[in-house]
């Protein structure tokens, strides 16, 4: 057994860790991102890929109050990344969008992070490489919580 196996196979502490130390390598890879928290990323990603949205609705697909999201985001439309508009269907909301700047960094960030995984996949043998992905499913698979497969 390795140091990350208990009886079963991996423990879930042992996978929180890597998961969360290949995090930071990779946000500290892109360190340089306007010391945007990883809420605000999360937002401004979400904003882009569901964008025009209100923030009711993005506060449901980010899991967090809208009160909390509202402290989010106001640092995002204060350095220009994404704006506010009415609402053309509820004059009383507002919708979020993502600005050409937020979208650029968005794309700087992404291309760091995976420059910085392909330089340390390059590294792995053919039969690592092979155990990565064929672990690809199954991690995508830890990031939902639907009914255990049968």
């Amino acid at each position: 057994m390795t140091e990350h196996e208990g009886r079963g196979g991996a423990s879930p502490s042992a996978v929180a860790l890597i998961v969360a130390r290949l995090y930071r390598q990779l946000a500290q890879a892109s360190a340089d991102d306007l010391n945007l928290t990883y809420a605000q990323l999360s937002a401004l990603a979400r904003i882009e890929q569901f964008g025009p949205i209100r923030l009711g609705e993005l506060a449901a697909r980010e899991q967090v109050s809208a009160p909390a999201l509202t402290r989010t985001v106001r640092p995002l439309a204060a350095a220009g990344l994404i704006g506010k508009e009415a609402d053309p269907a509820d004059g009383r909301s507002f919708l979020v969008s993502i600005h050409e700047e937020g979208r650029a960094l968005l794309e700087r960030i992404r291309r760091e992070r995976a420059e910085l995984l392909a330089r340390r996949m390059a590294r792995l043998t053919p039969a690592q490489h092979a155990h990565l992905t064929a672990a690809l499913p199954v991690l995508e698979q830890l990031l939902t919580e639907g009914p255990p497969p049968e």
